[in-house]
């Protein structure tokens, strides 16, 4: 039995024309804390905090509805492609079982082997 999700979402943005970090900052920052604001998740710059051009962005959120979290991502995904001086040129999304995660199967197959 599953008892939770995990969703995970990351989003690569890309700004070809902004040429130093701070401009480049001044423009991921603002998306990153808008979608903590609109959405029920949890946000980080992930890689390319040093570059110039180029950001990864990771979008998480848990839940005990598969399908909340997938709509949860899904919006999340489209408002920050539907915004900004950037594009998103990198998607990937994963839901995961808490389950599968933390190996509560192994657990309970452990106990019902004890009580046999």
């Amino acid at each position: 039995m599953d008892t939770g999700y995990v969703g995970i979402l990351t989003l690569r943005l890309e700004m070809p024309w902004v040429s130093n970090l701070k401009e480049k900052r001044a423009l991921v920052r603002p998306v990153v804390e808008r979608l903590k604001v609109r959405f029920p998740v949890t946000v980080a710059r992930l890689d390319g905090l040093n570059a110039h051009d180029w950001e990864l962005i990771g979008v998480t959120t848990i839940s005990n509805d598969h399908e909340w979290i997938e709509q949860t991502l899904k919006m999340a995904s489209d408002y920050v492609a539907s915004g900004g001086e950037y594009r998103v040129t990198g998607e990937e999304q994963v839901i995961s079982s808490l389950s599968d995660l933390l190996g509560y199967d192994d657990v309970e197959d452990d106990l019902d082997d004890e009580a046999e």
